[in-house]
Parts: C-alpha cells; sequence; structure tokens
C-alpha cells in the first residue's frame, strides 16, 4: 500500500484526485494539505511513502518546499504535480530532490502509473524535462539555467509585471533584497532591463 499526501491548496483539486485514487486499491490518500507549511508539519509528524505537491501554494511552497521535505523525510519521493508547464520548473524540482513532475493537464491514468512509478523506487519525467536536465549539467543550458531557485522566482514574478514591492511582500522579502535580485538576474541573462526579461519569457514560455 502507498501512504499518499497530497498537497494543494485548492479542494477542488484535492477532492478530484481523491476521487480518482479511490478506484486504486494499492494508492491510500492518508493525508492532505492546503499548504506548503501544512504538508511541512505533517510530514514532520507522520510517515508517508510518497507527496503529491503543487508547485504553487500560499506560503512555503515550490522549489524551496521540495527542498525542505527532503530534509526532514530523505527517504520519502516527491512527485510534483503542477499547472506550470515543464520547461519552467521540472529540472529544477528535480534537482532539489523531487522524483517526478506532471502537469495539472494529465490523464488520470498517467497520475496513477507516475504515482506507482516513483513510489518504487523510479523517476517520472517527459523527453524534454530529462534533454533540460541534461543540458544543464553539460554548462550550455539557455540563460534562465544559470539562475538560482531564488532568483528564477523573482525573474518569473518580474515577467510576469509584479512590482519589487509586490514580489518584496509575496516572498517575505525586503525591497533591496529584491533589487539585488533582480540586478543579479540582468547581468547573469546579459539583459537591459525589465522589457528584455519579460520578451525573453515570452519567447521562451516561462510564464
Amino acid at each position: 500500500m502507498i501512504r499518499l499526501l497530497i498537497a494543494d491548496d485548492h479542494q477542488i483539486v484535492r477532492d478530484g484526485l481523491k476521487r480518482i485514487l479511490a478506484a486504486t486499491p494499492d494508492i491510500e490518500v492518508s493525508a492532505e494539505a492546503a499548504s506548503g507549511d501544512e504538508a511541512l508539519a505533517l510530514v514532520r509528524a507522520n510517515d508517508y511513502d510518497l507527496a503529491l505537491l503543487d508547485m504553487s501554494m500560499p506560503g512555503l511552497s515550490g522549489i524551496e518546499l521540495v527542498k525542505r521535505l527532503k530534509t526532514e523525510k530523505p527517504k520519502m519521493r516527491l512527485l510534483v504535480l503542477s499547472m506550470h508547464g515543464e520547461q519552467q520548473y521540472a529540472a529544477r524540482a528535480l534537482k532539489a530532490g523531487a522524483s517526478g513532475y506532471l502537469t495539472k493537464d494529465s490523464a488520470a491514468q498517467q497520475l496513477v502509473g507516475a504515482i506507482r512509478k516513483v513510489a518504487t523506487g523510479g523517476l517520472h519525467i517527459s523527453d524534454a524535462a530529462a534533454a533540460s536536465l541534461v543540458a544543464g549539467a553539460g554548462g550550455d543550458g539557455a540563460p534562465h539555467t544559470r539562475l538560482s531557485d531564488r532568483e528564477y522566482q523573482v525573474f518569473r514574478l518580474l515577467a510576469s509585471g509584479k512590482a519589487p514591492g509586490e514580489i518584496a511582500e509575496q516572498l517575505h522579502l525586503s525591497i533591496k533584497t529584491v533589487s539585488t535580485h533582480k540586478t543579479r538576474i540582468l547581468e547573469k541573462m546579459q539583459l537591459g532591463g525589465t522589457a528584455e526579461l519579460v520578451r525573453y519569457a515570452l519567447e521562451h514560455q516561462l510564464l
């Protein structure tokens, strides 16, 4: 029996996942969390075979949540289920400790197969995400792959039109820290300003 933790901030998504998995006798939804902080607390207090994680939740989320959960329970397997396309986050999630990445538009059959595969020690990853990982390891990836996880997070928020003040509030950082990140992002990616940053994000389908 695979003991599963579902972490997603939308009740309707969690209910839908539970309905899909109710028909699988070898998978048991042992707990659910509506935020990253709640997921972390549950993992600290209980043992699960696998955590199914949304990338965008209130509070602790995304790559940082993956890292924290792996630190707490190194043997627990992590499968990311996200609305973000693979080109945006898959390689980073896998580097952080996840064992699979699945987009929310995947078929129910694909989800069940991915859970079983990851729970038994395998990896669930598309050919495109695998190629992105290999390219990054070779040091010849696209400019945005040079960014740290936090810089990438700030980059995507800037590209989506958020002001430094809004980003600072959302990520619980000072505006000065966000401005420093922005400067480093532009330097690393060799871009002239926010307009070029937005254009780059659109061209590479990172929004």
